[in-house]
């Protein structure tokens, strides 16, 4: 028997100390879910089929039941929080696919996400330390939206990265401390193949994101050359990607070249990629974790119909543990979890093991395998002798 499985669950993994990063993907806490808490906007919303952000409210408990209105800042954690709490994270990151505005300029794109800053409390009540900003809605109610976003998270005392008022602020890195001297930087960067307009990129004196217009090797080349000059020896580095098509558990050679070239010439511990909505594949190379798609975490597409097939209704929730001495992966603890009524819940034991075939499936294709553990986790197993000679 696994010897994890034995002990009790609240007790620490019987490991040296370890750096434990908690990695989500997507978090949308807008439209819909924004509607649902204290303080929402006005639901007008610019879409072709749905006018109004009640609609998804309407949407969700016509497939799982009614919402009592409104909810707690904490509501939409729901059974995270306490796998939040047992693991102890030192950061926890997500990527906010939000803007925190009450803005009117918005977007037309087709597709706007926005909740207001009141609203803004329930990522303190999950302890979020930092929000990767560049992706393709953070800029949905325009330049403004992207201002009141940056100015809530800095009230809220919430680091982020990828956006800013400028170019230089958006390519800096977000600086999360450990003690000691130790702190974990995280780069952010939207790629055009998230759907992320070119135009939305910052400029010298004007606000945007940090916008990855091709994963090239040159361009790695230029991402490292920065890193390496802003890090310190003890620094842990997470670079988080926006990059790819919502659908399709494809990974592009592209996409493997880019991620590898950065942590061959940056030394970067973590790929925090994302944009799926649903979780993809993952790698470890040189010991180094590789997340090409963590998937959605938080969303409103409850009772949306189409693409059944990818469960985009589970979610998963990355416990990275990483060796302080080497910066390598020591271990990958994966939380299983499901979006009902706008709140994750625990997924039935037959739900998790759809998870966990899916995920042996497609990171089999690039080496990992991933087991069942205790109180329906999942973990990655890899040989590390092996991901080292690459």
């Amino acid at each position: 028997m696994n010897a994890a499985a034995t002990r009790p669950f609240n007790e620490p993994p019987l490991q040296p100390p370890a750096i434990r990063l908690c990695l989500c993907g997507d978090v949308m806490t807008g439209r819909g879910i924004d509607q649902v808490l204290a303080y929402p906007c006005d639901p007008v919303l610019h879409e072709d089929y749905v006018q109004s952000a009640l609609d998804y409210v309407r949407l969700a408990e016509r497939a799982h039941g009614p919402i009592a209105r409104p909810v707690a800042a904490d509501y939409i954690w729901g059974a995270a929080l306490d796998d939040l709490r047992r693991a102890r994270p030192h950061a926890s990151i997500i990527n906010l696919e939000t803007s925190i505005t009450r803005s009117e300029d918005y977007a037309p794109k087709g597709i706007n996400y926005r909740m207001s800053p009141e609203n803004a409390d329930c990522l303190t009540a999950a302890s979020i330390d930092c929000c990767a900003l560049a992706n393709n809605h953070v800029l949905d109610w325009g330049r403004a939206g992207l201002l009141d976003t940056l100015a809530c998270l800095h009230r809220l005392g919430i680091k982020s990265a990828g956006a800013g008022r400028n170019q230089e602020e958006a390519g800096a890195p977000a600086v999360l401390p450990l003690g000691g001297g130790a702190r974990v930087l995280v780069y952010s960067f939207a790629a055009l193949t998230s759907g992320a307009p070119r135009r939305w990129a910052a400029g010298p004196d004007s606000p945007g994101v940090n916008l990855l217009t091709e994963l090239s090797e040159h361009r790695a080349a230029t991402i490292a050359a920065r890193i390496m000059r802003e890090r310190k020896p003890d620094d842990i580095v997470v670079v988080s990607l926006h990059w790819g098509p919502n659908w399709g558990y494809g990974i592009g050679d592209m996409q493997r070249r880019f991620a590898h070239a950065l942590i061959e010439h940056a030394d970067i511990s973590v790929v925090h990629g994302h944009s799926s909505h649903h979780p993809k594949g993952i790698e470890i190379y040189r010991n180094r974790l590789i997340l090409y798609g963590c998937g959605d975490f938080l969303n409103d597409y409850e009772g949306i119909e189409g693409y059944e097939g990818y469960r985009g209704d589970l979610v998963l929730m990355f416990l990275a543990d990483l060796a302080p001495s080497s910066r390598d992966l020591a271990g990958l603890d994966i939380v299983p979890l499901q979006i009902r009524r706008f709140r994750l819940v625990h997924p039935a034991d037959a739900d998790v093991d759809w998870l966990r075939r899916m995920l042996e499936r497609e990171c089999r294709k690039l080496g990992p395998g991933v087991e069942s553990t205790a109180h329906g986790r999942l973990r990655l197993w890899w040989d590390a002798d092996r991901s080292a000679r690459h």
